[in-house]
């Protein structure tokens, strides 16, 4: 709904430590589809890099049980595996994922976690050949190794496949100014950012909306693709969420009680939104339409001349105010 994943884009998930991106994408391989309705073919390229046994198990079983093992092709490069094979593996992949694509005219989302044991790999790789090292003693290539891979996404002229990319990294320290996120993001078209708070709430895809963004969106929404209120409704959802974060702010300074009535709907915003918009649990499987709706059934907590960000006939359509609780 706020970042919407277009055919042919490489967009990352920026992941930390003990955060559950090894969930997400497995869900996301068990969800994805290109609508009932398309009669193209579609498939799953899953490469793993330096992952341990049982997170290799997982992604196996999971993949097993839920009957998606017949459009899966995965690679996995275990923790004790060789590092020179981390770094062959998501070429590899890649090279599979194009030759699904463009020779068989198929759709590909290729799924790669976690590219920092890929650039890891790389540093060790390296250094070992006594290669004059860059920021944090990652080798100064370490971009164009990067872009080789996450430039492998796209559509091609003449061919009527498409290789869609989702890239999984774990920033170390949480630090998005780390060489790996930093160069990821210079690369990519966007990114979605996993937050450690919303983890702690029990929040599940604990997914911070803000600083996550998909650049390719405005090309692939609207009318005729999903729904001609699909951009005004993402920027007002992200408007109210931002303005959510001000509230909370002062209600932190001056409590709660103090605050306007309009700050403290925000607040009920906010809490509702976290809950019912951004967490949706890992067996939930919510279309985009649901998605819009649901977004509008949350902006009907806020008075509507709050809703400042879409066009005014739109609103008048969809917008319906919340009904007071007795």
């Amino acid at each position: 709904g706020l970042t919407t994943l277009i055919r042919g884009q490489k967009l990352p998930i920026f992941s930390g430590n003990g955060l559950p991106h090894d969930q997400l994408a497995a869900q996301i391989v068990k969800q994805a589809s290109l609508g009932e309705d398309s009669e193209e073919e579609f498939a799953i390229v899953f490469g793993a890099m330096g992952v341990k046994h049982d997170v290799a198990e997982f992604f196996r079983k999971t993949f097993e049980e839920s009957g998606v093992s017949d459009h899966v092709a995965m690679f996995l490069n275990l923790a004790n595996d060789p590092v020179v094979e981390r770094l062959i593996t998501p070429k590899v992949a890649l090279t599979v994922a194009e030759y699904l694509a463009f020779e068989c005219n198929m759709h590909i989302l290729v799924i790669l976690t976690d590219m920092t044991s890929f650039a890891e790999a790389l540093r060790e790789v390296s250094s070992s050949k006594g290669e004059i090292p860059s920021r944090k003693g990652y080798p100064g290539y370490l971009y164009s190794e990067l872009a080789t891979i996450y430039e492998r996404a796209g559509i091609v002229e003449g061919a009527s496949g498409s290789v869609t990319q989702l890239p999984i990294l774990t920033m170390p320290n949480d630090d998005i100014t780390h060489p790996i996120p930093d160069l990821t993001g210079y690369i990519t078209e966007g990114q979605i950012v996993l937050d450690r708070n919303l983890h702690g709430q029990s929040v599940y895809p604990p997914i911070s909306v803000l600083p996550s963004l998909s650049r390719l969106m405005k090309d692939g929404i609207g009318a005729g693709y999903t729904r001609e209120d699909h951009q005004g409704l993402a920027n007002q959802l992200f408007s109210a969420y931002a303005k959510v974060g001000e509230a909370r702010n002062l209600a932190s300074v001056i409590g709660e009680d103090e605050l306007s009535p309009l700050d403290k709907q925000y607040l009920k915003f906010g809490q509702e939104f976290e809950k019912r918009y951004i967490g949706q649990g890992p067996t939930e499987n919510r279309t985009i339409q649901e998605t819009l709706d649901l977004g509008w059934e949350l902006l009907g907590l806020l008075p509507k001349e709050e809703l400042d960000r879409i066009d005014t006939k739109l609103v008048d359509l969809y917008y319906h105010p919340a009904k007071e609780e007795a």
